[in-house]
């Protein structure tokens, strides 16, 4: 179990460090004019999606690479994992998120003009498109019960082998080519927790919409799959 605690634990922190280091400082690139050239919502979306791929292809014979309370907490409501299980693999990844965005902080820090933002969700007025609570609720519970409907199917019994780290990796992708304007695109408590600890203010005070929304899709995606495989045996 501590080999399991410690690949999620190194697993979260590279989506992290790859993912929200990618909002924080691949949008800070500035060209030789002055002008920002950063990577843009497309190369953000991929770091998260690729940083998916690199971890469950390294690490997901481990522990399976949830790298995410709100996926853990679906392969319990399916019936896949225990309660005992879902806690430690939840403070690991809780863990491990804030350990990257440290690593992201001291790096980004020691740029001159830093505004310290560390690539957090968020909603309202002055953050993205400036969606209300409501629309950041429903696309957050929505987004995870799809992301963890799409693993619960890839890693599950009759999918192809060895593609379920590509699937799972392009879904977040796609989520966050949707969202980021929304919400940054959460979909994953520990990824909100660590850099939120960090930026502080109004990401702290919104935090709970990102541990709430995707708990709860997360937990009625495993209890959709599993209904759905207990209809398919009968």
């Amino acid at each position: 179990m501590s080999k399991k605690l410690i690949a999620e634990a190194l697993g979260t922190l590279i989506l992290v460090l790859f993912g929200c280091g990618a909002a924080v400082i691949g949008q800070k690139v500035v060209g030789a004019d002055g002008v920002m050239v950063g990577i843009g919502y497309a190369g953000i979306s991929l770091a998260f999606g690729l940083s998916i791929v690199a971890a469950a292809y390294g690490l997901g014979a481990i522990s399976g690479a949830h790298l995410n309370p709100a996926v853990s907490l679906g392969m319990v409501t399916a019936g896949r994992m225990g309660m005992g299980d879902f806690l430690g693999y939840a403070a690991a990844q809780i863990a491990g998120a804030i350990v990257g965005a440290a690593i992201l902080y001291v790096i980004a820090s020691g740029a001159p003009g830093w505004g310290g933002g560390m690539g957090t969700n968020g909603w309202g007025e002055g953050y993205g498109g400036g969606y209300s609570m409501t629309a950041a609720l429903v696309f957050e519970f929505v987004m995870t019960f799809i992301f963890v409907t799409v693993i619960l199917g890839a890693t599950g019994p009759g999918a192809a082998a060895g593609f379920a780290g590509l699937a799972i990796g392009l879904t977040l992708a796609a989520i966050h080519l949707v969202g980021i304007h929304v919400t940054g695109v959460s979909v994953n408590p520990a990824r909100s927790i660590g850099p939120a600890l960090f930026e502080g203010g109004r990401a702290l005070s919104q935090l709970w919409l990102f541990i709430v929304a995707p708990l709860a899709g997360g937990a009625v995606a495993g209890l959709v799959h599993a209904a759905g495989l207990t209809r398919a045996r009968d």
